[in-house]
């Protein structure tokens, strides 16, 4: 399972994240389709970006699943977060208590 802090990064695009808060299901954290890898591990020729999976995503946004985990993007790219198969989405930013 990877840790708080991880930093991972896609096979298939230039994507890069941190872990901010993991779970089990960040085991199968994929982008653009393809299992995503620590960063500075070698490239392999293999995996290929999914045509079905090239929404990108946003530097410096959060990005959350449906059961909370959670990756904050480094560095942005081609493809699409999910876990397994499915997208994950940019967190809602929490509204600033008023100041009176």
């Amino acid at each position: 399972m990877h840790k708080n802090g991880t930093r991972l990064q896609s096979q298939v695009c230039d994507t890069q994240v941190i872990v901010v808060r993991t779970g089990e299901q960040l085991d199968d954290l994929r982008c653009g389709g393809a299992v995503m890898q620590p960063v500075g591990a070698a490239r392999t020729d293999g995996p290929v970006i999914d045509p079905g999976l090239v929404g990108g995503n946003v530097m410096g946004k959060r990005y959350v699943d449906d059961i909370g985990a959670e990756v904050l993007v480094t560095k942005a790219g081609a493809g699409t977060l999910s876990v397994g198969a499915n997208p994950m989405s940019v967190k809602d930013a929490k509204p600033l208590p008023a100041s009176d």
